[in-house]
């Protein structure tokens, strides 16, 4: 069996510290048992996230997904590749109540990412936010031992705040997770708005929810969302982020 030791949790949090400061920075509000843990998911996250990112064809992006399906298959087995979210993954099917189908159902919604489909309407965009994101968050929430069922509406107003501020660049890969009924608007910037509308409805429901208690770390993410919608334009600097979630997290709630 593989175990979560000091020295794989230690590049696991360096890891997913570079690709996903958010998530990383929220974990640091959970015990310190249970951190390694996070880490190994969201390391495991940010590598099939990116993975269009990184390839031209929806083939490659196929043949990718499908390698990180079998990464995670041997995984959940107790036989890891020699990558270090790989034996990250090991460690946390071996010690948390995680199972493969869970990890194969986000890897399954991610061929969208890399394929020519589009969004056709409002509903299609929240059920892949709900699958990709908000399943990551349900996880996390799992793994902190709380209700996954009430971090919903957190990982979708997280999920399309994120959506609405990478829009630039997903329109330079030709790639819109915008809803095709609302592209007959007359400008993008029109749609993006309802998006961000979408996100707004949808944190406020977050926030109004019961106390997450054990699942706090795993939404707070979320309490990013309205510094992120007031700065769609720029880049919210990582101190702003960190304050953010600071006090998200001494309110115990977003």
């Amino acid at each position: 069996m593989v175990v979560m030791d000091a020295a794989l949790a230690n590049r696991l949090a360096a890891s997913v510290r570079a690709a996903d400061p958010d998530r990383y920075f929220s974990a640091l509000f959970a015990p310190g048992r249970e951190r390694p843990f996070l880490f190994a998911l969201y390391a495991f996250n940010a590598e099939v996230s990116r993975i269009a990112e990184t390839v031209r064809e929806p083939m490659l992006g196929a043949i990718k997904l499908e390698w990180w399906r079998e990464t995670a298959e041997g995984a959940a087995k107790g036989s890891p590749r020699n990558h270090d979210a790989a034996r990250g993954l090991a460690a946390l099917f071996a010690e948390r109540d995680v199972a493969l189908a869970d990890l194969e159902a986000i890897i399954a919604t991610r061929a969208f990412d890399s394929s020519a489909e589009q969004l056709a309407d409002f509903a299609a965009l929240e059920s892949y936010v709900d699958a990709t994101s908000g399943a990551v968050m349900r996880l996390a929430a799992r793994i902190l031992g709380g209700d996954p069922q009430i971090v919903r509406e957190a990982g979708l107003a997280y999920g399309l705040a994120g959506l609405v501020r990478a829009l630039p660049f997903h329109n330079s890969r030709h790639k819109l997770y915008l809803p095709l009924d609302l592209l007959t608007a007359p400008r993008l910037v029109a749609a993006a708005r309802q998006v961000g509308l979408k996100a707004r409805d949808h944190f406020f429901a977050a926030r109004a929810a019961p106390k997450p208690r054990q699942a706090l770390a795993a939404i707070l993410p979320a309490a990013l969302v309205p510094v992120y919608l007031r700065k769609l334009a720029r880049e919210v600097p990582i101190h702003r982020r960190q304050m953010a979630l600071l006090s998200a997290a001494m309110k115990k709630r977003l």
